[in-house]
């Protein structure tokens, strides 16, 4: 059993008066480790609403499930809960006026042993480093990526369009959603990232790279210098930035929520 580490941090940026991301992290009673990041988006407080709304539902629903559960038939099950989740939003959207049309983006990693499983809806994302390289585990449910992947956009023009932020799919907007899960193996010496797009947006990969790579820092220096790369980048959204690794040289934040 590989010994896995979490380390979780979020800060509001430098533009916006309210953090609407919210993350857990940590190791259930069962022993599966679990990372979730929500971006949430809505006025008047709308988008902290739904995106605590959506980790607290998953948070239960993996602590019910993990007890008698393992990740080896486990995609379908993750679906349905984040699927509950996405009920969870819509039906306290629907109920109150002020929280109408809200939603969020979530992203969750579920690792077990040598084994992991990856939710997504909407740009925030999971990335996996291995030997120095790092890989994108999710593809983003946006406007400018559905653009770039039919080939009406370069890379170049998606990574500084106007609407590159502009969602095709977000949890809690309707009342079914379709979710992303995909199964990963996991091998000793492997770190996982999960970020909302207040990183992946103004950070380069290689600089997320660089950084995570980097054998001197431990994975809480490692997670605050990505939040001060994002923040020396404009640091105009939300930043939540989670780790995931058996790398000794870091103690377990398990449990913590931003």
């Amino acid at each position: 059993m590989i010994d896995v580490k979490t380390v979780l941090q979020s800060h509001v940026g430098k533009v916006r008066q309210v953090n609407e991301d919210q993350a857990w992290s940590g190791i259930l009673s069962s022993g599966l480790t679990v990372a979730i990041v929500a971006d949430g988006m809505g006025g008047h407080r709308a988008g902290d609403v739904a995106s605590a709304l959506a980790v607290d539902s998953l948070v239960q629903s993996l602590q019910v499930w993990g007890e008698a559960s393992s990740l080896t038939d486990g995609a379908t099950s993750l679906r349905d809960m984040i699927r509950t989740a996405n009920k969870v939003v819509y039906e306290t959207a629907s109920l109150n006026e002020q929280y109408h049309n809200m939603g969020t983006t979530v992203v969750t990693a579920l690792l077990d042993g040598s084994t992991g499983l990856i939710g997504h809806i909407g740009d925030s994302r999971a990335y996996r480093l291995r030997n120095g390289q790092l890989e994108q585990l999710t593809e983003d449910h946006t406007l400018v990526n559905e653009l770039t992947k039919s080939g009406q956009l370069s890379p170049e023009e998606a990574a500084h369009h106007p609407r590159r932020n502009v969602l095709t799919r977000a949890l809690g907007t309707d009342r079914e959603v379709e979710v992303d899960v995909r199964a990963i193996d996991w091998q000793a010496g492997d770190m996982l990232l999960l970020c909302s797009d207040g990183l992946s947006g103004l950070v380069e990969p290689a600089l997320v790279q660089a950084t995570l790579d980097n054998p001197s820092t431990n994975m809480e220096q490692q997670a605050q210098t990505l939040i001060d790369l994002a923040l020396a980048a404009g640091g105009d959204d939300n930043i939540t930035v989670v780790l995931v690794s058996d790398d000794g040289r870091a103690y377990a934040a398990g449990g913590d929520t931003a």
